[in-house]
């Protein structure tokens, strides 16, 4: 019997790829609120005996994470096992260290709190700083989709001449990577982070790349600040409008206005996180990744 995709919030486009690739079947689910704020939910497929998937946006997390526990637990309750969760963009991993007396580290409690609802996890390239791997702090099996090989065939396709930029040291391994499926070179930037919103960047020795189409790429736009500095210094040393390519692009406030303010040719993001940017899809790799906990459950 398939399994049961169940979208979380208005997440249809993944759970069609994902119906599409696995194959599986669309749960049907009612979801509303209360006028009090509070969700209501109701699950309309027999799901006994079922592996059930919830494909989630877990963007933004906060407002979402309750009707993702409810959705989780109804599952459970209605006889649905193993229940799957694919949530191309994890948040939570930021926070990985006390620096200070009394501070959370909230990638555990986040794994803890998911761990302890679903039996097995897919995303795409979390944020891994100080852990190694996602199984550091997740007690529940985890595949982790990497989105360079889109990346790169999407500029090999669309990009005439590129050279990458990354923004610091932590990203070269995976923006080395994309460099070589591109066929093109590479160049890793200092980043000195001041604040939540205020980067300095520091990129010499580009000018040898003066002929090429400069390539932004990092795994989350946020604010868009490195970005941003780093294309005022590009124009200011004459280059081509870059293009910036994010694997998830979270954002913040106007941060997508405001990077083609700056000067920004193009912004392109995979499709983790809905957004207008979404021009690299993944769906097909995150079925694949799926495929074989589906089959190990």
């Amino acid at each position: 019997m398939k399994p049961l995709i169940f979208p979380s919030e208005d997440w249809g486009h993944l759970a069609r790829s994902l119906c599409r690739f696995l194959p599986a079947e669309r749960g049907k689910l009612e979801a509303r609120s209360f006028p009090d704020g509070e969700t209501y939910l109701r699950i309309r497929s027999a799901c006994g005996n079922r592996h059930a998937v919830i494909a989630a946006d877990l963007s933004q997390p906060d407002p979402k994470i309750l009707k993702l526990i409810f959705l989780a637990e109804t599952l459970r309750a209605q006889g649905a096992s193993p229940i799957g969760l694919v949530a191309p963009y994890l948040p939570y991993m930021r926070q990985d260290k006390s620096f200070h007396q009394g501070e959370a580290v909230t990638s555990k409690s986040f794994a803890n709190l998911l761990s302890g609802r679903f039996d097995w996890l897919v995303t795409v390239d979390p944020h891994l700083h100080r852990y190694r791997s996602l199984s550091e702090v997740y007690t529940i099996p985890t595949r982790v989709v990497p989105a360079a090989p889109a990346i790169a065939g999407w500029i090999r396709r669309r990009v005439r001449k590129p050279f990458l930029i990354g923004p610091d040291q932590e990203s070269e391994q995976w923006v080395s990577k994309i460099a070589e499926g591109a066929k093109a070179p590479f160049v890793i930037l200092h980043k000195e982070r001041r604040g939540d919103r205020k980067v300095t960047v520091s990129a010499s020795g580009l000018n040898v790349w003066q002929n090429h189409r400069p390539v932004l790429v990092d795994d989350i736009i946020s604010t868009g600040n490195t970005m941003m500095e780093t294309i005022r210094r590009l124009k200011r040393a004459g280059f081509k409008a870059p293009i910036c390519i994010g694997v998830h692009g979270i954002f913040s406030g106007s941060a997508y206005e405001d990077l083609l303010n700056a000067g920004a040719g193009e912004v392109v993001t995979t499709n983790t996180i809905p957004h207008s940017t979404n021009k690299i899809d993944l769906g097909r790799v995150l079925a694949d990744a799926a495929r074989p906990l589906l089959k190990q459950f």
